[in-house]
């Protein structure tokens, strides 16, 4: 096979670049993206964040550790044994070979900075430069690309994920935040805009959410303010291990408790369905929908069942149907495998929020309440993204109060 031209590999750069900051870089924010990768001393497994920004790449990151150190120790031993540096790095190339390998079927550009400029390279992985050049301009001068061939796919397809906008870059080059898509690329592999389950038509337009289940998950205070809906398969992982999303900041929510990721039940199912013909989250659907309804759940859908059910669901003829009333009759209550009293523990990594400076893993005990009903409280951030996930939630952070969310 001939070699690629260096133009070739030069236009593949300039594309790379483009996906990631758009046309121009401000310093500040190439600085704060400039970090690297380092491990705090106060919690040797947990990556630490030097400044805002880059949570988009260390949050799921430390969510892929913390899945792996679980399924080997099982419970929290780890935080007890003597973390060496070389298990440190095995701890973070394996999170990050897996994260890779996620995305599968496409060639993989590796993109690496030259011997010249590698040389000037200086701690935390930002340039020192005495020229009057910019250290991002250095930076994307110095690199240099290798193409490992997959099939016919590759950059144009992270670009056709991030759905309606390819001009949109990865990391927003005004305040530096990491775009969902970037989020959603790091956890799942295709960077997809939206994070409900499968495709959703929004006014013709075919939107793409998550294809399937994804090892760890995703949640947000933002569904709590409407500005989007997380699927199940978000909602409900591989691995009892979720990426939490404020309006500002990425942190990291897991448990050791296995049975809040059980496999997905008729009754999850069920919900899912619904839900996806009730895009306001309203809990309920058109009466005319429910022949949809039931042909996606493969129950009976012939016309005169239909109608018969139809009366039945909607008795007032309201013109819409409950998703409590069509759970109980098509799905009664089956037993539910996920436990009341589980315990969770919460992951920050910037200093400055965590008590002291010092970032720490830290642990709340939740109870699931008997009732549906839940008290949103506006202060709580942390509950109030929780409730998301479980509506019926209540937590008590064993010591140094409600960690935060930013």
């Amino acid at each position: 096979m001939a070699e690629t031209s260096p133009s070739v590999h030069q236009r593949d750069l300039s594309n790379i670049k483009r996906l990631l900051w758009s046309t121009d870089i401000k310093a500040d924010i190439f600085r704060r993206w400039s970090q690297g990768f380092y491990f705090s001393a106060s919690e040797p497994t947990a990556l630490e964040q030097a400044e805002g920004g880059p949570c988009a790449i260390i949050a799921p990151v430390q969510a892929f550790i913390l899945k792996n150190l679980l399924l080997k120790y099982k419970d929290l031993s780890f935080r007890e044994m003597a973390v060496t540096s070389d298990m440190q790095t095995h701890l973070l190339v394996n999170a990050l070979c897996e994260i890779l390998e996620q995305c599968t079927g496409r060639k993989y550009f590796l993109v690496y900075l030259s011997d010249t400029i590698s040389d000037q390279v200086v701690q935390n992985g930002v340039v020192s430069q005495q020229h009057t050049e910019s250290e991002s301009t250095v930076f994307h001068e110095g690199l240099r690309i290798h193409v490992f061939q997959g099939v016919e796919e590759g950059l144009e397809e992270v670009q056709s994920d991030n759905s309606n906008d390819t001009s949109e870059p990865l990391i927003d080059d005004t305040y530096g935040y990491g775009s969902q898509s970037l989020i959603n690329l790091m956890i799942t592999g295709r960077a997809t805009t939206y994070v409900w389950d499968h495709e959703q038509d929004v006014g013709g337009l075919k939107l793409k959410g998550l294809e399937k289940q994804s090892q760890i998950g995703f949640i947000t205070i933002m569904e709590h303010l409407r500005y989007c809906t997380v699927g199940s398969f978000y909602k409900n992982p591989i691995h009892p291990v979720w990426v939490l999303g404020s309006d500002t900041h990425l942190t990291v929510l897991f448990s050791t408790e296995r049975r809040l990721v059980s496999p997905e039940t008729k009754t999850d199912q069920a919900k899912r369905v619904f839900k996806h013909f009730d895009p306001d989250g309203n809990n309920f659907i058109s009466s005319s929908l429910l022949q949809d309804v039931l042909q996606a759940l493969d129950l009976v859908s012939e016309e005169e069942y239909v109608e018969v059910m139809r009366k039945k669901l909607d008795p007032e003829n309201l013109g819409i149907i409950l998703l409590n009333s069509f759970m109980d009759e098509f799905f009664p209550k089956e037993d539910n495998p996920m436990p009341d009293v589980f315990s969770l523990v919460h992951y920050n990594s910037l200093a400055q929020s965590n008590l002291d400076g010092q970032i720490r893993y830290r642990i709340g005990e939740c109870v699931l309440l008997e009732s549906d009903l839940r008290a949103v409280s506006e202060s709580n951030p942390m509950l109030t993204v929780l409730q998301t996930k479980w509506p019926n939630i209540e937590v008590r952070w064993n010591e140094l109060g409600t960690p935060s969310l930013n």
